[in-house]
């Protein structure tokens, strides 16, 4: 019976989570809930001069964002440095490292050696095989892994197929630095081992590391995981990935309105398809994830893709659901927060109503909070230049007729005030739009917005006719 799959998360808490990152974080959770297994988390917090505890809480809010949750509590690498230390111990006891004292000066000399020979530099194995007794006094030695010197290390990669290293290339590297302190390649394996991990998911410029740790699982006679090497992330001219193609933290997505499962939708993607699906759900997503449907090539970020499947995201969700949503993020949109802050009794009530006809013109939730614009301006509005050009006066004239036939009305209702609307329009002998564009103009200060009927019964009765008022004054 074959063990439950068991997949790991494992940020260095040195900076935000970044969208690489959190495609990576993405994919390990997709395959383990595909599979019935579990993701764990793990802070590889072992570099101290740059891990904060600040990175780590982002991290950890990012993921949380997402929807990407974790099994058990997250593991601190750095905590389990005694363990790391009694596993390089028993590799030296099981005759599978040695103790190397060898000074700078002597690594320096064997590079430079190297390099003029044309090899590539390394250690040249002075210690292997010499004896503890010859040891210089007063050096701390560090502990090497014994590398085969022939034949090759072979991965079998999920996504990368077949890869060959010849063991000649990996050399006896170090495992437990002078000051007992482990090396990320060491730290790694004993903890992937000790969790249970069975399936390691990473970007690709860790696959030259697998061969590496592919050594210290075999020197401890522990089995090997199963790898899965997935292509990075390129800008949408090909380039590596940078701040202006989109490798940000996840909180600047946030930021800009992207709803958290269309991000997740448009991160699946960069790299996996199912078929011609562009648009898909988490649900859909977890049953449709296979890690060998990951394709081998590296993914373009293109920001306009992720603005369209982010639309057709918040046009596919529910009113209340979307409302849910975006309460949730305004706090973290550009201005959202002191909206919150001064937010008045009734606004949340005139703000989940705008939401049907909101949604269909927005495709991020700062588009959507742009076109709510009109639910927290205050009078006297502040006009956009054309919208100011429309209130001519005989538009004036116009909403005089039309405040008056509003005003008389015994109920506020859609149906209602779209009558007396197209009435008015009928009364004074002119088009829709010829009442339709100075009313909106007159309600919102803009020239566009949701449907004018319904910015009438969102705004109400009372702050409706107020706002017309104010312009025939």
């Amino acid at each position: 019976m074959s063990r439950p799959v068991v997949t790991r998360f494992a940020p260095s808490p040195t900076g935000f989570l970044h969208i690489g990152g959190a495609r990576t974080a993405l994919f390990n959770w997709l395959y383990a809930r595909h599979t019935g297994g579990k993701m764990l988390l793990r802070i590889e917090d072992t570099d101290r001069k740059r891990s904060t505890d600040e990175a780590t809480k982002a991290i950890i809010e990012g993921m949380s964002w997402l929807g990407l949750d974790w099994d058990g509590e997250p593991v601190s690498q750095h905590s389990r440095a005694e363990r790391h230390r009694e596993v390089a111990l028993e590799m030296v006891e099981r005759g599978e490292a040695y103790y190397c004292y060898a000074s700078q000066e002597e690594l320096e000399a064997m590079r430079e050696k190297a390099r003029a020979e044309g090899r590539p530099p390394r250690y040249d194995g002075t210690w292997r095989d010499r004896d503890p007794s010859e040891a210089p006094e007063g050096v701390k030695p560090v502990i090497r892994i014994k590398a085969p010197k022939e034949g090759e290390t072979v991965i079998h990669d999920k996504v990368q197929g077949e890869v060959r290293f010849p063991n000649k290339d990996l050399d006896d590297f170090i495992v437990l630095r002078s000051d007992a302190s482990p090396t990320y390649m060491h730290a790694v394996v004993v903890d992937d081992h000790d969790m249970g991990v069975t399936h390691i998911i990473r970007g690709d410029d860790h696959l030259t590391n697998a061969a590496r740790q592919t050594l210290i699982y075999k020197a401890m006679g522990w089995d090997v995981p199963v790898m899965a090497h997935i292509p990075l992330i390129h800008g949408a001219d090909g380039a590596k990935l940078s701040k202006r193609h989109g490798a940000l933290g996840v909180e600047a997505y946030r930021a800009m309105g992207y709803l958290p499962e269309a991000l997740c939708n448009y991160l699946a993607r960069l790299g996996w398809s199912h078929g011609d699906d562009e648009v898909m759900t988490i649900a859909q997503m977890v049953e449709w994830f296979e890690i060998e449907d990951v394709n081998k090539g590296a993914a373009r970020f293109d920001f306009k893709k992720l603005e369209a499947i982010n639309g057709i995201h918040m046009r596919n969700s529910t009113d209340e659901r979307l409302f849910d949503l975006f309460m949730k993020q305004l706090p973290y949109l550009e201005g959202g927060a002191e909206i919150v802050q001064n937010m008045p009794d009734g606004q949340r009530a005139q703000i989940r109503q705008a939401i049907p006809g909101l949604k269909e013109r927005a495709k991020t939730l700062v588009e959507l909070l742009d076109g709510a614009g009109f639910i927290f301006a205050e009078r006297p509005l502040v006009f956009e230049e054309k919208a100011a050009g429309l209130l001519t006066d005989d538009a004036r004239a116009v909403l005089a007729t039309l405040h008056a036939d509003l005003s008389a009305l015994a109920d506020w209702t859609l149906e209602s005030t779209e009558a007396a609307v197209r009435a008015c329009a009928e009364k004074s002998e002119v088009k829709l739009g010829k009442v339709a564009q100075p009313l909106r103009a007159a309600l919102t200060g803009r020239t566009t917005s949701p449907g004018i009927f319904d910015v009438l019964i969102v705004l109400g009765r009372e702050e409706s006719l107020a706002r017309i008022k104010d312009q025939l004054a």
